[in-house]
């Protein structure tokens, strides 16, 4: 019988404009599987929004719903979430009306922003500086 290779982990699923389908988890591993299968791109500037999260919000809560990386301060108590689209990734900030400067992304939700983010058009400052008042404000339950 011949040597076989373990059989390796099948990739996951892109969805419409190559968002990840990840299961529903708590904790790190879920969004590093989600950042991890990111296309192109995309995956470099996921690593960048969760060690900018990670470095700017002591004890943050991570999670995957609805094929998202969610970012809380407590457990199903969120502030910011993005997701992958053709040629974007777009950050909401659920509570993104009361930060300053508004993200421009407006929704159909009043509290709600959003930060579109394109190749070669991340400003770090300002993200850090969003995520420091995202997280001092109240979180979205979900």
């Amino acid at each position: 019988m011949a040597d076989q290779a373990p059989k390796q982990p099948d990739k996951p699923v892109l969805l419409s404009g190559g968002n990840p389908q990840i299961a529903k988890g708590y904790g790190n591993a879920p969004v590093k599987a989600y950042i991890d299968a990111m296309p192109g791109w995309k995956s470099d500037i996921g690593r960048k929004l969760d060690a900018l999260i990670e470095q700017t919000v002591a004890n943050v809560s991570k999670a995957v719903k609805w094929n998202s990386p969610f970012y809380g301060t407590k457990k199903d108590c969120w502030f910011l979430s993005f997701h992958c689209f053709t040629k974007y990734i777009k950050v909401t900030f659920f509570q993104g009306a009361s930060l300053d400067p508004l993200p421009k992304g407006k929704s159909k939700h009043v509290n709600v922003r959003y930060l579109d983010i394109y190749e070669g058009q991340f400003d770090q400052e300002q993200f850090i500086d969003w995520v420091k008042q995202a997280s001092r404000l109240p979180g979205e339950r979900m």
